[in-house]
């Protein structure tokens, strides 16, 4: 194959974007070198991303946080109020702080995870994101400075214009500093013998570790060369459009690169630095033009048509990665043993807790505030949420990070149906159900050809498109968004006040946990997990996966859009912000945290992630939910729900034990 050919394979997809671009969103002269600037700089996070996708075959969710940490820092330090360094130290510092960021996430999060399945890691990664997006935050803080958008200091005079666009030294550096930065790295890979040593395992770790290529000590190279490459790409950015607070400036980074990963299939460097360069072009003009609730969308476009044209055969990701969630967080706890659950002890026992669990959640709004009311009843519906995890993710094995698109769907529908159409609630409730199980089934059409980590990149670019596009009323205004009073249940019983909520809440979360049961126990269920431990396995009994698979994402749908419905009209409003991709990588996190597969777990997710939320201040609320999944995974791969069983089991099988000692003294 030639020179030429090859570079074709490879720019293709990028001219197709660049076409597209010039078409449906054209811009000047300007405004365009400033969007082909802006996707270099995006190129590199790509590009960082492919290297440790290389190295440990897993996606680093981490990537854009990597760089927003150092980044933060840098700037902060040259602000006039703290260090007051010039760029000249700042930049040299950010670069080392950098590297050694990215050597300490491989470190000590990273290599713990060396042997466990691969979207664990990945699972882990999301968790180390949000370690590092809480000290972002936190930088600041340290000297006392309030959250803002920062820039990046202009440290030379320069000025001059193109058409109406003025440009200054930070966009000529990042205009130099991209390619430079990605030519240096290709040499390096190609031409020097750690380059060499690392795509020699990347092809195959344990035969390079045979060959005495230290594999592991390569690896941390790697996180540090992804941490340098992040930290350049955020950097630059803050000085052509501001460093803003908090994570929706990295969840487009993030995005980005994901998009351009997945077009150059993970690891064809070139075309994911030449599709990220013009992803960065097209996101600049739709937004310039006017169009930028579209990004989300059209970046979701380009993921699935990307993904759905390589399915021919099995991918080397998916070859990797598996078809589903890592055996380890969808273990199910394990019932008592028949002869010891019939015991008449552990039968009172087991009825005492149930009695004292129901006493507590029957009681509770009644010891409690209103404002405390109000927040007990949205744990229930998160925790109906999290039933909606536990079935799709749990037992179907089909990562989802866009959990929150199903659930602001039912609640859209239920504020249209209460403002504008006057509906009673349950039927609204009946109606949501519907929706939210027609939704799910689309989504997951694409599913049945797409595994493991390809879905969870495609429920993420959904759950980025309906938040900036719908929920947001940027392009359907159809929305209602103030408040309002819910009509009663059947037209009788009123849900006015915080208690009768609270009780709709609940009495929605049982209905729940008696579907979800009744599920796992049928045949249904059993076919479920059946096809996420060993689909081909499953074939040869005669169940098909794309049944239960498509069966799975409309019940886990349905519950997800009666989980909103419930939401709104318990809380009055539609409220976009609780709808957003942050929200759903939250739900996906206290799921984990919960145990993945247990009903149980679900709630106990919920009671964390919403605790959290509650008891601690804003920014440390990353920080609980980061630390939560990592020492889930670390720890207690099945989750709180798997704590709460082995302290049975230890309690029970101390019981046993001294029973058996009494009846040997008391023999003769």
């Amino acid at each position: 194959m030639t020179a030429l050919r090859r570079g074709l394979l490879a720019t293709w997809p990028a001219l197709v974007l660049v076409a597209v671009q010039q078409v449906l969103w054209p811009v000047s002269a300007g405004r365009w070198i400033t969007g082909v600037v802006l996707g270099g700089l995006g190129a590199l996070t790509a590009v960082g991303m492919a290297l440790v996708y290389r190295a440990t075959h897993a996606v680093s969710f981490a990537q854009a946080d990597l760089g927003m940490l150092p980044a933060t820092a840098a700037v902060v330090v040259m602000d006039a109020e703290v260090w007051g360094l010039s760029y000249w130290v700042a930049l040299p510092l950010g670069l080392l702080v950098a590297a050694a960021v990215g050597a300490v996430a491989e470190l000590g999060v990273v290599r713990r995870f060396a042997t466990a399945p691969r979207l664990v890691l990945t699972v882990a990664t999301i968790g180390l994101s949000q370690l590092l997006a809480f000290g972002a935050l936190m930088v600041p803080r340290i000297w006392g400075l309030v959250p803002t958008i920062r820039r990046v200091p202009q440290p030379l005079e320069l000025r001059f214009e193109v058409g109406e666009v003025v440009f200054g030294f930070n966009d000529v550096a990042a205009a130099a500093v991209a390619p430079a930065l990605l030519a240096a790295l290709g040499w390096f890979l190609t031409r020097t013998d750690t380059g060499i040593a690392i795509r020699a395992a990347a092809v195959g770790a344990d035969r390079a570790a045979m060959l005495g290529i230290p594999v592991r000590r390569l690896q941390t190279q790697v996180w540090a060369i992804a941490g340098v490459l992040g930290f350049v790409a955020v950097f630059f950015t803050a000085g052509i459009t501001g460093l803003p607070p908090g994570s929706s400036f990295t969840f487009l980074l993030l995005l980005r690169a994901l998009a351009a990963l997945v077009v150059g299939r993970m690891t064809h460097l070139g075309a994911i630095a030449a599709t990220s360069v013009a992803l960065g072009l097209l996101q600049n003009a739709m937004e310039r033009s006017g169009d930028g609730a579209w990004v989300g969308p059209m970046l979701l476009a380009v993921i699935l048509v990307a993904l759905l044209a390589q399915r021919r055969g099995v991918s080397r990701l998916a070859q990797l990665t598996g078809g589903g969630v890592g055996v380890g967080t969808t273990a199910e706890p394990r019932p008592l043993p028949p002869e010891v659950a019939r015991l008449a002890p552990v039968r009172a026992a087991r009825w005492s807790a149930w009695a004292l669990v129901v006493v507590v959640v029957v009681g509770l709004p009644h010891v409690l505030d209103t404002a405390s009311t109000l927040k007990a009843g949205v744990v229930l519906v998160f925790g109906l949420v999290g039933l909606s995890m536990v079935v799709l993710s749990g037992w179907a094995g089909q990562v989802s990070l866009g959990q929150m698109t199903f659930v602001g769907a039912g609640g859209a529908l239920t504020a249209w149906a209460t403002v504008e159409r006057g509906w009673d609630p349950l039927v609204s409730l009946a109606a949501a159900a519907v929706l939210g199980g027609v939704v799910a089934v689309v989504v997951g059409l694409p599913a049945l050809r797409l595994r493991g980590l390809h879905l969870a990149v495609s429920t993420l670019a959904l759950a980025v498109a309906a938040s900036g596009a719908i929920f947001s009323g940027e392009l359907w205004r159809g929305i209602p968004t103030g408040g309002f009073d819910p009509p009663p249940l059947a037209g009788r019983w009123s849900i006015e006040s915080p208690l009768r909520r609270y009780h709709l809440a609940l009495a929605a979360l049982v209905v729940g946990l008696l579907v979800v049961r009744g599920l796992r126990r049928s045949r249904v269920g059993r076919a479920l997990v059946a096809q996420r431990d060993n689909e081909r396995g499953a074939a040869s009994f005669g169940i098909s996966a794309t049944a239960a698979k498509l069966g799975a994402f409309a019940t886990s749908g349905a519950l997800a859009a009666v989980a909103g419905s419930i939401l709104v009209l318990h809380q009055g409003a539609f409220i976009d912000d609780q709808y957003s991709v942050g929200q759903s990588m939250s739900v996906f996190v206290a799921a984990v945290i919960g145990g993945l597969a247990s009903p149980l777990g679900a709630v106990l997710g919920a009671l964390y992630q919403r605790g959290a939320q509650w008891m601690l201040p804003g920014d440390w609320q990353v920080l609980a939910t980061g630390v939560g999944v990592l020492l889930m995974l670390l720890i207690l791969p099945d989750g709180l729900a798997g704590a709460v069983v082995r302290a049975r089991d230890a309690v029970v099988a101390g019981w046993t034990r001294r029973r058996a000692d009494a009846s040997e003294r008391e023999a003769p």
